[in-house]
């Protein structure tokens, strides 16, 4: 349903954030509600009048008396934006669908994200709580995803090109140094390693059954190699696991959306076929490990559960949600967690069963589909990065996170 609705959405050329909506799953978003609400109130006269009134008013508002002083005097630099109290941030950037940021020292660190209708890369640097765009250079239609190969390197997955997009980042300026062909359009890249020049990367579909391991020389002596196998159907956000059960090693686990299940594959083999941990009923969005691996949580679109497995057992968990289910997941540690949803997130702490012992929330600008757990600010508490998918804003939550929380919203 979701990429035959896009499909005629393309084809009439109205995509824009409707399309994108549907295509990175938002379908709870209300945006066919409002629209319908605001159609149906505009056929009435009393609203027409209203929208007359409203024009003038916001006319009048405009064309209040200004002083004339500094005229002509360009205006001062623009502060990074605050939300409120001093321990949130939010960046100014348009429904980024991935990105991540990458900490040099303390309290200064880099972003590196993706304005996936723009058709852009950014760069922005943090120091402390503070935000400042270096660099946005423009890619092929519809950029997914982007993550640091080291500490000057950066790749973005872009669909258009079915490639990834190479960046060194040099004097704070974005420069392509590479276009890895991925043999489809990539949704996701994430790196599996880096050895003196040497980098391997996973790329997985937006849609389709294949995933590719591609490996690249920083130095271009021969062109990047890929190597596709066989996963599952729409392999969103893989991850890097320590434990996988049943084995000795560790590897890389996904969330499978149209399949409903999650596959791991192992280190000593990633050209072979994953194993399935589990299957669900709904629709897998996101999967991510604790910090110790003993656990590999699940968000659940529907069925107003998530769940959570046992890497070391295998035993599957579900976790009881206050709302219908969720589409991205963040563990702060074995047993507390952060599941985010629209304009929302929910974190709770659970006891040895997955029982529920406390639930508390936390508001977010948008459809919050990416989490990055990261120190930014030096500060030794762990902060949360918020990809908002369809909306306009990224949000920087400080730690600690539990205590920013609040009972109720």
């Amino acid at each position: 349903m979701k990429h035959t609705v896009l499909a005629l959405c393309v084809k009439r050329k109205i995509c824009g954030p409707i399309g994108a909506a549907l295509k990175n799953g938002a379908f709870r978003r209300h945006f066919f509600c409002m629209s319908g609400v605001f159609m149906k109130l505009s056929c009435s006269v009393p609203f027409r009048l209203l929208a007359v009134l409203g024009v003038w008013g916001l006319v009048g508002c405009q064309m209040q008396p200004v002083s004339v002083e500094g005229v002509g005097v360009p205006p001062p630099a623009k502060a990074p934006v605050t939300q409120g109290a001093s321990d949130r941030i939010v960046i100014e950037a348009p429904m980024v669908w991935g990105g991540e940021v990458r900490c040099f020292a303390k309290g200064e660190c880099r972003f590196v994200l993706v304005e996936h209708e723009e058709g852009k890369v950014v760069l922005h640097q943090l120091n402390g709580r503070t935000s400042r765009q270096l660099d946005r250079q423009p890619v092929a239609y519809h950029p997914d995803s982007a993550v640091w190969l080291s500490d000057t390197l950066v790749a973005a997955a872009v669909e258009a090109t079915g490639s990834l997009d190479i960046f060194r980042v040099e004097g704070g300026r974005l420069v392509r140094v590479h276009q890895a062909p991925v043999g489809f359009a990539p949704r996701d890249v994430i790196l599996v390693s880096a050895s003196q020049g040497q980098y391997k990367m996973l790329a997985t579909p937006y849609s389709g059954k294949e995933v590719a391991w591609i490996d690249w020389h920083e130095d271009n002596r021969q062109a990047a190699a890929s190597k596709k196998v066989r996963w599952c159907e729409a392999p969103w956000h893989p991850t890097r696991v320590n434990k996988i059960p049943g084995t000795q090693s560790g590897g890389f686990a996904v969330a499978c959306l149209d399949d409903r299940k999650v596959v791991a594959v192992s280190d000593s083999d990633l050209l072979a076929t994953p194993r399935v941990l589990a299957t669900f009923g709904a629709i897998a969005r996101h999967a991510r490990p604790s910090p110790s691996g003993q656990w590999l949580y699940v968000a659940l679109e529907t069925g107003a559960r998530n769940a959570r497995i046992n890497m070391q057992s295998g035993e599957l968990q579900y976790i009881q949600s206050p709302l219908t289910g969720s589409v991205a997941v963040a563990p702060l540690s074995d047993d507390l967690v952060v599941w985010a949803e629209d304009g929302k997130m929910y974190l709770q702490r659970l006891d040895a069963d997955a029982k529920v012992l406390e639930t508390r929330w936390i508001k977010t600008s948008g459809f919050s589909t990416g989490l990055q757990l990261i120190d930014l600010d030096g500060d030794g508490e762990r902060d949360l990065v918020v990809l908002n998918s369809v909306d306009a804003v990224v949000d920087v939550i400080y730690g600690p996170i539990w205590d920013r929380a609040a009972e109720r919203l």
